[in-house]
């Protein structure tokens, strides 16, 4: 069944490839989506997928790629929107 999650990174996250790392992953674990930075400093993913996709995806966002610096993760559930591919916005 697919399941939607807001997920709001936060730590050392922008300017260390986290959005085309998370593209990368989110293609690896078919899902769909987006990612993109936030004014504040942090990361913010629509993530869609099978639960355990998206169990997976959730884990590595909280280690994130090899230069980011991940402090919290926030996560809520939200309405499936279907998208039909992920990308960096």
């Amino acid at each position: 069944m697919k399941i939607h999650k807001n997920i709001t990174i936060k730590g050392r996250v922008q300017g260390v490839g986290f959005r085309y790392s998370a593209l990368k992953k989110a293609l690896e674990y078919n899902i769909f989506g987006y990612v993109k930075n936030q004014y504040d400093g942090s990361v913010y993913i629509e993530a869609e997928g099978e639960e355990i996709n998206i169990e997976n995806f959730i884990r590595w966002c909280k280690n994130g790629p090899r230069y980011s610096y991940v402090i919290d993760v926030e996560i809520t559930d939200g309405s499936v929107k279907n998208y039909s591919s992920f990308y960096v916005r």
